[in-house]
């Protein structure tokens, strides 16, 4: 059964925006929904662990007893990650089912030099990220209307409900391309620094930072787009 977390891990975005004001209403509408974090990932250590190794080792030599162990020892994880990519349910579902999938068909490729929810995390990545590329080619996405800026009293984002401050961040970044909203996901929504993106995406750390720098500013004209005007 898939553990799907209740709130989304937020930072506050930081750089400059179109104007002050701009920057910010974005900061307080991230605060608020990170009122509500939850961190799954705090004190995990960095190398691998012998049981798990010994699991994986197992699931290789097709023991579904030790695959299923690894499941659902990372689950949770796992699931944590695809509920940036999305948050339908059903849809979340099917790609964290993705990711163990495609996990179990390359387990050989795991060295074992890292801890395997580092290598799960970067297969998750691939997959949600490949989820929106698809959602972008049938140029599906996930509605963004004006009228949504008047969910922020008064142009205070913290007062916002948590939950609702993390499904209009996760609405707004929606409509920008797959590309920029995954390096906006991972830097901001997720935490990760240049090199952990770097990991999680293939990309080189300067392509990373060039990425943030492109997405960012794209973010800034699509808000300053929407008209909001704040006081």
């Amino acid at each position: 059964m898939v553990a799907y977390p209740s709130h989304m891990v937020l930072s506050v975005v930081s750089g400059r925006m179109v104007n002050i004001r701009l920057e910010w209403f974005l900061a307080d509408l991230i605060r608020a929904a990170a009122d509500s974090v939850s961190e799954l990932d705090d004190h995990k250590p960095n190398t691998p662990d012998v049981e798990e190794l010994e699991d994986v080792r197992q699931s290789r030599q097709g023991d579904s007893d030790a695959y299923r162990r690894l499941i659902e020892r990372h689950q949770e994880h796992v699931g944590g990650i695809l509920w940036r990519f999305s948050r339908d349910r059903l849809v979340h579902e099917e790609l964290v089912q993705d990711v163990f999938v495609e996990a179990y068909m390359s387990l050989r490729g795991y060295r074992g030099k890292a801890p395997f929810r580092h290598w799960l995390s970067r297969i998750a990545t691939h997959v949600g990220y490949h989820y929106w590329k698809q959602m972008a080619r049938r140029r599906e996405t996930e509605s963004f209307t004006l009228e949504e800026w008047d969910q922020v009293p008064d142009g205070h984002a913290e007062q916002m409900d948590p939950s609702e401050a993390a499904s209009l961040v996760h609405r707004l970044l929606a409509q920008l391309r797959p590309r920029d909203r995954l390096v906006l996901t991972l830097r901001f929504l997720e935490g990760c620094d240049v090199a952990e993106t770097a990991l999680r995406t293939g990309w080189t750390r300067g392509m990373v930072k060039v990425q943030t720098a492109r997405a960012k500013k794209r973010l800034e004209k699509l808000v300053a787009r929407a008209g909001k005007e704040l006081e």
